[in-house]
């Protein structure tokens, strides 16, 4: 789609969540490329400030920093009521985080926030702005999952879990909006260079298929349209028609291995 042809169809502004690093800060980053105003949310104001001031004065956006936690209600009641003027047509929902490890080490009360925000976070964000978009007559949701999300992953439980629950809700979407005119994109990418790894006590170095940031946006932009499910990477979405083709408990003990293998 030509970057004019998506500024119409989905523009004038977008609203990116998670967007401080990473896939989200890219996210924003290409978005401002091709035109859109842009709503930037994430926990880490002073990052947030910095991109936005960099997209203004590279792009000549229009960029509204609203930093919030999405985890919490009021803090996505308070985002919801800062952009109920502005004309978003993009949702980008893209804010997350993961553990790994056996699930019976994992830390309760993260766990419950890492649940909040993969889970909880997209389903409320995206029934607050849905009504927005239905009014609009057109454009798009683009909710971060992973591959994680094709099956469960041992030593990646919960977070695979969280990431199935917010591809299985693009799924629905697509359905619901598709009829309507409204693209849903279920992204799932596998290994992204972000620091991610380190704060989950990944080996980078021990990872295939490296995808950067940018990449993993770039192919989500280009593929709005191909929803439900798409997958970043070539590499992935070979491994996982592989992996998923296999007996499932072969396929289970199998990645449990290679997990095990790239935890610090």
């Amino acid at each position: 789609m030509h970057a004019y042809e998506f500024l119409q169809r989905y523009g004038p502004a977008a609203l990116v969540t998670g967007a401080s690093s990473g896939i989200g800060e890219a996210f924003a980053a290409l978005l401002a490329k091709g035109g859109f105003d842009l709503v930037l949310t994430a926990r880490r104001t002073e990052r947030l400030e910095r991109l936005a001031a960099r997209l203004r004065d590279h792009e000549g956006v229009e960029v509204l920093v609203c930093p919030a936690d999405l985890g919490s209600p009021e803090d996505l009641a308070s985002l919801c009521a800062a952009t109920a003027d502005l004309d978003i047509g993009l949702l980008v929902s893209n804010a997350g985080f993961g553990m790994k490890g056996a699930h019976a080490d994992n830390e309760p009360a993260r766990m419950q926030e890492m649940i909040a925000l993969n889970c909880t976070a997209p389903a409320l964000l995206t029934r607050a702005f849905i009504p927005r978009l239905l009014s609009r007559g057109k454009g798009g949701i683009v909710i971060t999952s992973s591959v994680e999300a094709l099956m469960g992953f041992p030593y990646s439980a919960p977070y695979a879990a969280s990431k199935a629950f917010s591809k299985s809700l693009a799924e629905g979407l697509w359905g619901e909006l598709q009829p309507h005119g409204i693209d849903v994109l279920a992204l799932c990418p596998g290994s992204t260079d972000t620091e991610t790894h380190a704060l989950q006590g990944i080996d980078s170095a021990r990872l295939e298929g490296m995808m950067s940031a940018v990449e993993v946006a770039q192919e989500a932009i280009d593929n709005i349209t191909e929803g439900p499910v798409f997958i970043s990477g070539a590499h992935n979405r070979e491994m996982f028609e592989a992996v998923t083709a296999m007996p499932r408990g072969e396929a289970l003990l199998m990645m449990g291995e290679n997990m095990k293998q790239v935890i610090n």
